[in-house]
């Protein structure tokens, strides 16, 4: 499947690369079609409302995108689809996908059910969106990736948290036109990837039969290569805390003594700072591989992380609001700064013409985690509170230590 359009002598995308880089280009398509992400989330105030959802329900309609997510990495991973078709097509046809499910769940779910199997199919729409566009940044800017996708992953911070954004700035509107809104982005995004297309160095081809069998092998193969396995391993360290963080933002706002402290942000403009904040985390981040290596940031900003969180579960109550948010804001800009970094080692340590399919499978089984640790920190919050967060800590305890066991060891 190839997308070809042309307007006249340049043509639209060379119009479009006048104007931005390939790399902005794919960082904004990626930053509307990630608003898919959390929009039921951006809403959520207004869906405990409506439905009698409790935060354990709202979790799990994160939960379903996450699952939705996992199905559709696997399959795009072990079938090959990830390698075998263009990225520019796979993220065209999701983003479109995705939007629509999404409208269906602002406009026909009419409780938890429908909603959670609506989300469900946006996760799975959203497996062509964010692997894709990590691949589509190889393609076009193999020589610096750590910055490349650290400008990527900080837009699909920034795109996580639109729609709280949306609901601050739309504060009067129905809920469902705040998720709309999200839909209206995506499509926007589809159409940035439909003119742009793949860069000069995106590998694809055709595999068949035995052929899958032996590159599913292949793909999973790549966990014997200690680089690899030890990017994975931080990675995965790192995605126990990020979503469920995310998650819980609002509910960290609600439960303490900033939503009273600044009444005109309220909770949905301090959750979106907070989370935003990620954004400008990652792209620091991305300038710093360039100087220290993309190792050195992932483990400095997991290690980041995981303090704030211990210091914020241990000291919370003696804290000034405005040391608080300060807080917050630092665990925000750190706790998603190492993902593009991993993502970088990853994309380096396995081989070209599997990066497509090594980067879904790494993001799946990442995403497995967090449904787990979403799970288990909403259901906890709703018994005692903040202190639920001290679930986070473990997951950039353990990331560091797989990290580095496995960075020592020698590839046989």
């Amino acid at each position: 499947m190839s997308i070809t359009l042309t307007a006249g002598p340049i043509g639209p995308r060379g119009l479009l690369l006048k104007w931005l880089s390939p790399v902005a280009i794919i960082a904004i398509a990626q930053l509307f079609g990630t608003s898919l992400w959390f929009s039921a989330n951006g809403a959520a105030e207004s869906l405990m409302a409506s439905w009698q959802a409790t935060a354990a329900d709202i979790g799990w309609l994160t939960n379903a995108v996450q699952l939705g997510f996992i199905l559709g990495t696997l399959t795009l991973s072990l079938s090959g689809a990830a390698d075998r078709f263009r990225a520019s097509s796979l993220f065209l046809c999701c983003a479109i996908a995705g939007s629509l499910f999404n409208l269906a769940f602002a406009w026909l779910a009419d409780g938890l059910a429908v909603g959670a199997a609506l989300r469900f199919c946006v996760g799975v729409t959203l497996a062509g969106i964010y692997p894709m566009g990590m691949k589509l940044i190889v393609g076009w800017a193999p020589e610096r990736t750590g910055l490349a996708l650290a400008q990527l992953v900080s837009m699909l911070t920034l795109g996580t948290a639109l729609p709280h954004a949306l609901r601050l700035l739309g504060a009067d509107w129905p809920w469902q036109l705040i998720i709309t809104a999200s839909s209206v982005l995506a499509l926007l995004g589809a159409v940035l990837i439909a003119v742009l297309g793949d860069g000069p160095h995106a590998r694809s081809g055709q595999v068949s039969g035995a052929g899958q069998v032996k590159r599913a092998g292949a793909i999973l193969g790549a966990f014997r290569i200690s680089r690899f396995r030890a990017a994975t391993l931080g990675y995965f360290g790192h995605m126990w805390e990020l979503y469920t963080f995310w998650t819980v933002v609002p509910l960290i706002v609600s439960s303490t003594s900033l939503a009273k402290a600044y009444p005109a942000l309220g909770v949905s403009g301090l959750s979106f700072g907070v989370m935003a904040v990620g954004a400008v985390g990652s792209l620091l981040g991305g300038v710093l591989s360039q100087h220290i290596g993309s190792a050195r940031v992932a483990l400095g900003a997991l290690s980041i992380s995981g303090l704030c969180g211990l210091v914020f579960v241990l000291l919370r109550n003696q804290m000034e609001p405005w040391v608080l948010l300060a807080l917050l804001g630092l665990w925000g800009a750190s706790v998603v700064a190492d993902s593009p970094q991993f993502s970088a080692l990853a994309a380096k340590a396995c081989p070209r013409d599997a990066v497509g399919s090594a980067l879904a499978i790494q993001n799946s089984i990442g995403f497995a985690i967090t449904v787990v640790s979403i799970a288990c920190t909403t259901w906890l919050f709703g018994r005692i509170g903040v202190d639920a967060l001290w679930l986070l800590v473990p997951g950039p305890v353990l990331g560091l230590l797989g990290f580095i066991w496995s960075y020592r060891q020698t590839d046989a």
